[in-house]
């Protein structure tokens, strides 16, 4: 079976040079030397991981993915660039037609899916490539759809630290709050506490120090009204390995529903899940 072609989009971001590392060593894929990158980006190269990656910034990346459309013809872009440029990121997917697996979180998500659902292509939305966090949060969402009301009158609090230059609140809180809400709970993503500041984190909440700048811990807890019964739960994820081994296996599911010719389709990492064959993991 000839290799999938990728591109990795947001280098030298922490998530995407993750990435990076891992698919490098993954024999199912092909890494394109070149990444899309942002403004506030001033070199024109990233040297790391025995590769060298030309940077494409705005301004140019018009003429160049040209070229590189003209070089690989078909390739999967996965897109780990900043939140304000989520939806931007996603026309230009659409336009160029090249199927994507957004890994971003933010933006405008209902436009973004009507941009796919209109477009030649389809995409993986992911707010989360974490495999056993999504099957968590599945479970969650039948729950709620099996038990609705179950915490009705239950008090929610969630908490989430991730490292200082993550800007916007988690996905993964956020898509939280709507299991819960199915569940009878009453809150809105606006009471979600974040936690940004490295001494918090290392001293209150016991982050390892070498994790600090990449880390993802969710607390959540649930308290009944009368404060006699409560219910805890905590995802503590240190640094980014399982989030880019699930964006493996997010590109390798995309990859066979572009061979199939699904066009105008967003899929979701349950998707992915629902697979049922062994998947590939890489060991950078």
């Amino acid at each position: 079976m000839a290799k999938i072609k990728v591109m990795i989009n947001g280098i030298p971001g922490d998530m995407a040079a993750t990435v990076l590392r891992h698919l490098i060593l993954d024999d199912r894929f092909e890494l394109i030397p070149a990444s899309l990158t942002g403004p506030e980006i001033k070199t024109s190269r990233y040297e790391g991981n025995n590769r060298s990656i030309r940077l494409i910034n705005k301004k140019n990346r018009n003429r160049e993915i040209e070229k590189i459309i003209k070089q690989y013809d078909c390739f999967i872009s996965a897109d780990f660039t900043l939140p304000d440029a989520v939806n931007e990121n996603a026309e230009f997917y659409c336009k160029k037609g090249l199927p994507f697996v957004m890994g971003t979180t933010g933006g405008d998500v209902q436009a973004l899916k009507n941009e796919v659902k209109k477009s030649a292509i389809s995409a993986i939305l992911a707010p989360n490539m974490g495999k056993q966090i999504v099957g968590f949060q599945a479970m969650l969402e039948y729950a709620g759809r099996e038990f609705p009301d179950l915490f009705k009158g239950y008090a929610l609090e969630i908490t989430e630290s991730h490292q200082k230059n993550k800007a916007d609140t988690s996905g993964t809180a956020k898509a939280l709050v709507q299991y819960f809400k199915r569940l009878g709970v009453s809150f809105s993503p606006e009471q979600i506490s974040k936690v940004r500041d490295p001494e918090v984190q290392k001293i209150r909440w016991g982050v390892p120090e070498q994790y600090l700048d990449g880390h993802a811990w969710h607390m959540i807890r649930l308290i009944s009204e009368d404060k006699t019964v409560s219910f805890e739960f905590t995802i503590k994820v240190n640094g980014r390995e399982m989030f880019a081994k699930g964006t493996l296996d997010a590109i390798f599911f995309l990859d066979e529903k572009v061979r199939q010719g699904v066009t105008g389709k967003i899929f979701t990492m349950i998707d992915v899940l629902k697979i049922k064959r062994p998947v590939h993991n890489s060991e950078p």
